[in-house]
């Protein structure tokens, strides 16, 4: 999932499912100023829906692995549509800034958790204990290092912050990571058959995209630093 980032009173969208944007000049678009506003509304129901993803996780029926996904699925819908809104009625505003990512890492963190504490039977792959707190702790642990690291480059300067802008690897490191979390809570009461096994090989590409893309952002940030 994605996050937006306001720096230096600009705002940035740094998007790993979309492109990195600085709106336009403040002639044109003024920022919202509005605690409430939509996006952030959208946003607010991403983190409320995280208690309720755990709520439903554990009940032993059909429904509720189908209300389970459903609650991811449409947490990633409004992941896209509160940035496409905040963009398109320039309704950007700080709060909305801090809160979206954290929204989307808790909406993410909370799915791999339940993954591991109630591992799926993936038959073709094996019985093996570590088959998702592996790529769990990758893509937790790269989150919360680039986290800190975007913190601390836009605490330096503009070069730095440019360093860690998004890039295409991240785009293709949230797509097969939203798909693989879909399919994975989709796939809880099936007999651990190809759509099982299919969620947990789209969750190791994703951690490796995760940790190839931390050292994309890694390997930019030395250049800049030895220049």
């Amino acid at each position: 999932m994605g996050h937006e980032s306001y720096r230096n009173d600009v705002v940035w969208y740094e998007n790993d499912a979309g492109s990195s944007t600085a709106p336009p000049s403040s002639s044109s678009k003024q920022q919202h100023s509005k605690l409430l506003t939509l996006p952030t509304i959208l946003t607010f129901a991403r983190v409320a829906a995280v208690p309720i993803l755990f709520g439903t996780f554990y009940i032993n029926s059909w429904w509720g692995a189908a209300a389970t996904t459903s609650i991811f699925v449409a947490a990633a819908i409004t992941d896209w549509l509160d940035g496409y809104i905040a963009r398109k009625m320039h309704l950007c505003s700080r709060f909305g800034a801090f809160l979206d990512p954290v929204a989307d890492k808790l909406m993410v963190a909370a799915t791999l958790v339940l993954l591991c504490s109630r591992p799926l039977e993936v038959a073709m792959l094996g019985d093996v204990p570590w088959i998702f707190p592996v790529p769990a702790a990758a893509i937790i642990g790269r989150e919360i290092t680039m986290s800190a690291v975007r913190e601390w480059a836009a605490s330096q300067n503009s070069k730095l912050l440019e360093a860690v802008a998004v890039n295409n690897l991240g785009k293709w490191k949230t797509a097969t990571q939203m798909t693989a979390l879909t399919i994975l809570l989709a796939a809880r009461d099936s007999s651990g058959g190809i759509l099982a096994t299919s969620g947990a090989v789209l969750l190791y590409i994703s951690a490796g995209l995760a940790v190839w893309s931390l050292g994309v952002y890694v390997s930019k940030i030395w250049r800049v630093l030895l220049n």
